[in-house]
């Protein structure tokens, strides 16, 4: 969930509207292997879910393999694995884990993440949002490539957020070390998102692997869990009782459309690098921030460089 909407106009092409089900309606997934991250709650267990019955083998990488495994007792085609996207060895040793049974990968669905969270530094002093929501998922990209690239065909998707043109990359100050601010924060990794689904996209697409983010609106599931009661209120998501505001949420299965059509519908073939939502390619949005910048592209490949110097990592091409 966001406390921003979508900026822009949409363009085709542009999937069924309705649930990730939906979506995936007459896809067949069979042989194809699936990986994602938080696929075992809110928009990312929809998500699993309606890969695991479109005939996908879905890895789920998660903090507590217990609690995921139990949260998927009953989907069916599905594998859970270890990993803390805040730590860089833990990512290695999944990415090994995976490499090692299998030799390929069609579908990264980047899912898990923190919202609004309370000042919290990890790994070597990073602010936790930008380490988990995007150096994390940057870490995980570049340990799998092998794999990615040898399915021929791949896609990657980094679930973002409603973007608003005030988001910005504090270049100056990644990691908030002087002032804090747990809602620019947010912002700052959910950008992060689609400028490094942009610039994957260029590096990726000649090899056959290609990348989206996603915005898939507005959905109440744990991510909010460091939010008050008050300040949810008082953004006006929902009211003193604690009943949400009409028409402003939707189903994590509805939510969870956007992510699996950006993985696997065959109206993407060709296309990538795109922001998605509404399962459409969205225009007037994050891409004008290249049109207007003096040198047009910088942003996600400057960020690319400074990502690949904080992980150590830069192993696509």
């Amino acid at each position: 969930m966001s406390s921003h909407e979508t900026v822009g106009v949409t363009r085709r092409p542009s999937g069924a509207a309705g649930t990730a089900d939906d979506v995936l309606s007459g896809i067949d997934l069979s042989g194809r292997t699936a990986v994602v991250t938080g696929g075992h709650s809110g928009l990312g267990l929809a998500a699993t879910r309606a890969l695991a019955r479109a005939g996908a083998s879905v890895v789920v990488p998660a903090r507590d393999p217990e609690q995921a495994r139990q949260a998927l007792t009953d989907v069916e085609g599905v594998e859970v694995g270890q990993v803390d996207l805040a730590d860089l060895a833990s990512v290695r040793a999944f990415a090994e884990r995976f490499r090692r049974g299998h030799d390929s990968l069609d579908m990264l669905i980047a899912n898990a993440g923190i919202m609004a969270c309370p000042q919290t530094r990890v790994g070597p002093g990073w602010e936790a949002q930008f380490a988990t929501n995007h150096l994390g998922h940057y870490a995980l990209t570049n340990l799998l490539w092998p794999v990615l690239k040898a399915a021929g065909t791949a896609r990657v998707v980094a679930v973002s957020s409603g973007y608003d043109p005030g988001w910005r990359i504090r270049w100056e100050d990644v990691q908030f070390a002087h002032g804090y601010d747990k809602w620019a924060a947010y912002a700052q990794s959910k950008l992060a998102n689609i400028l490094f689904a942009r610039h994957l996209d260029r590096l990726g697409g000649p090899h056959g692997v290609r990348a989206f983010s996603v915005n898939p609106g507005w959905i109440r599931t744990s991510l909010q869990r460091h939010l008050t009661v008050e300040e949810m209120v008082a953004a006006g998501w929902i009211d003193a009782d604690g009943d949400p505001a009409p028409g402003l949420f939707t189903t994590p299965e509805r939510g969870a459309a956007t992510m699996v059509w950006a993985a696997a519908s065959p109206e993407l073939d060709g296309h990538g690098g795109d922001y998605c939502a509404g399962c459409r390619i969205v225009e007037g949005g994050p891409a004008d921030r290249d049109e207007a910048s003096e040198e047009p592209g910088d942003e996600a490949a400057r960020l690319w460089v400074l990502s690949a110097g904080l992980t150590g990592l830069d192993l696509i091409s």
